[in-house]
């Protein structure tokens, strides 16, 4: 006899039956079903995760919200009073309409990875992390509550950071839907990087070494400051290679009409990378890799 609310099959790090149809969970008898809804998700379990990350990067705002503000506003200002860009030009466009949007997608970057990776990281120091395995969600419920958490603080960073800017440069969408999927496409990319961070990092060293030798160096080096139109080959090419660079190319396309790279091209190579890395993580999830001894 099963009781209402247990999923004992589908703890983290066991293996998750396949049922006929292909996905775990996808296909439930009606015998064996445990929450009455499509495909038998937890999707209290799943909101009540999603709650919780979101409070927990509210709670210190001033560190999670106002700080990537206030260091946008000391990179425009910058490069607006000291470096001369009020006078610039990059193309037809004035270089600080230019770089207004670089730095927007630049903070949703980072705060997006460190939502989901601090997540992770900070509940295995702690011993807590009993927390995120005990309950009864699958691992690509867990994956997606913790992912929609990151993604809603690079959004919601996105926004103050944009409304920060906006006295100075204009914040006008010329390509909304476009604006809507790179923010989007790069808040989940960098949430699942920083999941699987988590999952990897055993101490803080660990994760200070990931964020300043993978994710700044890609996020400074994509674009933000300059057009990679003017950059000698190789680093030409390597720039095209830059996941960033998609991500920064495409917001700024969207917001201004200028692109440095095709489109097409970000908007697919974002997508392909979204799902690799959900793929990677869910796989690691599901093996209890670092999570279980």
């Amino acid at each position: 006899m099963r009781l209402r609310g247990t999923r004992s099959s589908a703890k983290i790090g066991d293996d998750v039956p396949q049922r006929s149809g292909g996905e775990p969970w996808l296909r439930v008898p009606d015998a064996d079903r445990t929450f009455g809804t499509f495909a038998d998700l937890n999707l209290i379990g799943v909101w009540t995760l999603y709650v919780k990350e979101v409070r927990r990067f509210l709670k210190v705002f001033s560190q999670t919200v106002l700080a990537p503000v206030i260091t946008a506003l000391l990179f425009f200002a910058i490069f607006a009073l000291a470096l001369g860009g009020s006078r610039r030009t990059i193309g037809d466009l004035p270089f600080l309409e230019f770089l207004a949007p670089g730095l927007v997608m630049m903070t949703v970057a980072q705060n997006a990875f460190a939502n989901t990776s601090s997540s992770l990281m900070i509940a295995k120091i702690q011993g807590n992390i009993v927390d995120y395995l005990m309950p009864p969600l699958s691992p690509g419920e867990l994956l997606f509550g913790l992912v929609a958490g990151g993604m809603t603080r690079g959004i919601v960073v996105c926004l103050a950071v944009a409304a920060a800017l906006a006295p100075f440069v204009p914040i006008r969408p010329v390509h909304l839907p476009l604006a809507v999927y790179t923010v989007f496409a790069a808040s989940a990319i960098l949430s699942l990087a920083g999941v699987l961070a988590g999952l990897w990092s055993e101490k803080f060293d660990h994760m200070a070494g990931v964020t300043n030798f993978v994710v700044t160096p890609l996020a400074f080096l994509s674009g933000t400051f300059y057009s990679i139109s003017d950059l000698p080959e190789p680093f030409h090419i390597l720039a095209l290679a830059n996941p960033f660079f998609y991500m920064i190319d495409g917001f700024r396309c969207a917001l201004t009409g200028h692109a440095d790279g095709a489109i097409w091209i970000g908007v697919l190579l974002l997508a392909v990378v979204t799902a690799g890395l959900w793929w990677a993580a869910l796989q690691l999830l599901r093996s209890g890799y670092k999570l279980k001894a």
